[in-house]
């Protein structure tokens, strides 16, 4: 039987989502690792398999004419990564730290957080079904702050500068994978600088952790080169999809990635979920229920997916 385009759409989609979904299995296994030399190979490895594809592709010269257009490109393409950056750090450490939970809880907030910079900077119009989606995500977060007496920053950090991150791209008008490989263009010189600091100048990270681990071990010398093929690839995965899906598609098949996140926490790692958790988790889930079918009710007029709605979801995350 011939698989249509779509179906191979939707297939790439799940496998990019699966992948993202269950990376944290992946990273536990770096926990006696410096979050920091996690995340700089991350993006150093990512870099490397993006210039690989983009060689194959012929264009390469198209990421650097991206980036240098002019200074205020340059500036944007800046803060994005620095936003991506940001994001995957606190994902990274998040992990580590046991706080996989509220990772997930931070990516099923997300789009509710994009709907809500959708509706204040560029002044799109809420349905009432999207106002009372983010009305009922807001109050899982409140219940949730007021129950454990501290408001879930890592979910709020992830939530906001993805969504941040997703409102820098939906103005950059830039093929998916040029797009990111510019913003790890950027920062790999610096996480480079970061990594030879680390081997030959005793670098610390923000806890006081040394590092140095790469070309010490051969179990995490492999789980940093393969790191970029895990960030990179469902990114691929993502561009190829988002041309053969619809808008609405994208978003429900996406929701993998937090759930499964979130079954990782619980289910393997053992992580508290409390009951405020488990009064804040259901109401977001109504909510993000409430935010789909409004979606996909308006679902011809948004044809192509944004990142305003997470088509880039964890872009080099």
């Amino acid at each position: 039987m011939q698989i249509t385009e779509r179906r191979k759409g939707l297939l790439a989609m799940a496998v990019a989502s699966s992948v993202w979904g269950l990376s944290p299995l992946y990273y536990k296994a770096l926990d006696h690792v410096p979050p920091t030399e996690v995340m700089a190979h991350r993006i150093l490895w990512s870099f490397v398999l993006f210039l690989v594809v983009l060689a194959a592709r012929r264009r390469l010269r198209r990421v650097f004419s991206y980036v240098w257009t002019s200074a205020r490109q340059f500036g944007a393409v800046a803060l994005a990564a620095a936003l991506i950056g940001t994001n995957w750090y606190v994902w990274i450490y998040a992990v580590h730290s046991d706080r996989t939970t509220d990772a997930s809880l931070g990516y099923f907030i997300f789009p509710l957080v994009a709907v809500a910079i959708g509706a204040a900077v560029f002044k799109e119009r809420l349905s009432k079904a999207q106002f009372v989606a983010v009305a009922i995500a807001a109050a899982g977060v409140l219940v949730l702050t007021a129950g454990l007496g501290s408001a879930p920053w890592i979910s709020l950090l992830l939530a906001i500068s993805f969504a941040s991150y997703g409102f820098m791209k939906k103005r950059c008008g830039e093929n998916p994978i040029v797009s990111v490989s510019s913003e790890a263009m950027l920062l790999a010189p610096l996480v480079l600088a970061w990594l030879l600091g680390v081997h030959f100048l005793g670098f610390r990270d923000l806890n006081g952790m040394t590092g140095g681990y790469f070309g010490n071990g051969a179990f995490e010398t492999a789980m940093f080169v393969f790191s970029g093929t895990i960030t990179a690839g469902p990114l691929i995965l993502m561009s190829y999809a988002s041309q053969r899906i619809a808008y609405g598609e994208v978003g429900l098949v996406q929701y993998l990635n937090p759930s499964l996140q979130f079954l990782a926490a619980v289910l393997v790692f053992r992580e508290p979920f409390t009951v405020w958790h488990g009064i804040a988790f259901p109401a977001i889930w109504i909510a993000l229920a409430l935010f789909t079918a409004s979606t996909l009710g308006y679902g011809r007029s948004l044809r192509r997916p944004s990142m305003s709605s997470g088509t880039e979801s964890a872009t080099l995350k």
